[in-house]
């Protein structure tokens, strides 16, 4: 009997002509696509080892959970949009993403400090805490619970971020490779905030505001159950160290600029998104032109999460802040050039792509320099950081009216300094800063 096969298995044309139970050439395409698209899916979790998988699985719930809430607040006044006259109103809607971190702040980061065995459960009480709030919210969103139930939610959800990135190191197989697992974590965080999307949209099409909010509940109650099944720190970890819980944290002088050189990405991301803002609302854009706007920032986002993994192969954390200084001083000067809606799709995406490649290096050079036992208390104060920086930027359009073209180039001359600064800094030796007595008693904790 002829063989109707190549040397690979794969049957030659015409050979399935006359067979009607096989797939034609189309199906077989979107056979082989679809078992792309599902290993290219399993890949993202597999590798890293069952805690990684674990992690993945909890922040795909975690973002959807996020991304279900703000489609089931987006038609109230928590979540609406000040006019350009309103300016005093942006100003506390700035105030109010920035407050959370002023309940969460002292305590814990003192918490996971004393107690780093009590990360993993601090994570899972606040998607449990998620859970219950996206609940009691159904059906009560027009009641005087929405502003307390929705600032409870941006809460908790910084903790979740918090907790998240404490646990990442130990979650893997093993601790390598920090930023493409950030990245990786990222990339899932933007499809599972995707899907979700499209499922929560056709909820508040069928129910209104309830249904966004009843599914929120059911995926932060799924995100604590998978959250249970994480690795915790050990409990010895502070006493292997020699870390003294008690003694302030001071971090290494390397990640002490990294962290001043990402806040300033992050300030510069507030300062353009709102003058962007501000310039498109005088022209009279549309919703939609808005929505472009916040898409290409997170497409930006999205991007970073994939190239920096290849990136990290090639080139430290630290080359990578300062590429994503360059890249929004390059992008501030280009929009300045031929400002319009396109412009600023265009430098929106470019700041959220150098937001996401200076996170997820910090991120991972933090993971990779601070022992557990420390890693809740920095990265408290990093995401604290991070958060003031945004609304410090944020605040000086919304406090000043300015052009657009002297807004971009203030920008861009801002960050191409912000970028000089920060390599000088790296240049200079260590024993030339003024060294302070070592209070951390642990070798990855000194200069």
């Amino acid at each position: 009997m002829a063989d109707d096969t190549t040397p690979f298995g794969v049957p030659q044309h015409g050979a399935d002509d006359g067979d009607p139970t096989r797939p034609t050439g189309a199906g077989r395409a979107a056979r082989v696509g679809h078992r792309r698209l599902t290993g290219s899916v399993r890949s993202l979790f597999e590798t890293g080892g069952r805690g990684f998988r674990d992690l993945a699985v909890t922040q795909v719930f975690s973002t959807a959970s996020d991304t279900l809430v703000a489609l089931g607040l987006a038609g109230t006044l928590f979540f609406s949009v000040p006019s350009a006259e309103a300016r005093g109103n942006v100003a506390l809607y700035l105030l109010l993403t920035v407050a959370p971190f002023a309940v969460i702040g002292p305590g814990l980061g003192r918490l996971l400090d004393r107690t780093p065995v009590a990360t993993r459960t601090v994570l899972v009480i606040a998607a449990l805490g998620r859970a219950a709030l996206a609940a009691l919210l159904v059906g009560s969103t027009g009641s005087l619970l929405l502003f307390p139930a929705a600032f409870g939610l941006l809460v908790f959800s910084r903790v979740h971020g918090i907790t998240r990135n404490s646990l990442l190191p130990i979650a893997l197989d093993a601790p390598r490779a920090l930023v493409a697992a950030n990245a990786r974590l990222a990339w899932i965080g933007v499809l599972g905030g995707g899907i979700a999307g499209g499922i929560g949209f056709g909820a508040l099409l069928l129910l209104d505001a309830n249904g966004p909010l009843a599914l929120a509940a059911v995926a932060a109650a799924l995100a604590a159950f998978f959250g249970r099944r994480l690795p915790e720190p050990d409990g010895e970890a502070s006493r292997i160290e020699g870390i003294r819980p008690h003694v302030p944290l001071r971090l290494p002088r390397n990640v002490r600029l990294a962290q001043l050189a990402t806040a300033g990405v992050r300030a510069f991301n507030g300062f353009l998104l709102l003058l962007m803002a501000f310039e498109l609302q005088q022209t009279d854009a549309g919703l939609l032109d808005f929505g472009a706007l916040l898409a290409a920032a997170g497409g930006g986002f999205a991007i970073a999460s994939r190239i920096v993994p290849a990136a990290e192969r090639r080139i430290r954390e630290e080359p990578m802040v300062v590429a994503a200084l360059a890249l929004t001083a390059g992008a501030a000067f280009g929009a300045g050039l031929w400002f319009g809606l396109v412009a600023a799709a265009a430098l929106a995406g470019a700041a959220g792509l150098a937001w996401g490649v200076a996170k997820l290096a910090f991120d991972g050079l933090l993971q990779a320099t601070v022992p557990t036992s420390r890693r809740g208390a920095a990265f408290t104060r990093s995401e604290t950081w991070f958060s003031v920086a945004w609304v410090l930027g944020a605040i000086v359009p919304t406090a000043i009216p300015m052009p657009i073209t002297l807004g971009l180039a203030l920008a861009g001359f801002g960050a191409l300094a912000a970028q000089i600064v920060y390599v000088g800094a790296l240049l200079v030796p260590p024993e030339q800063w003024r060294r302070r007595p070592d209070v951390t008693n642990a070798d990855p904790m000194t200069d």
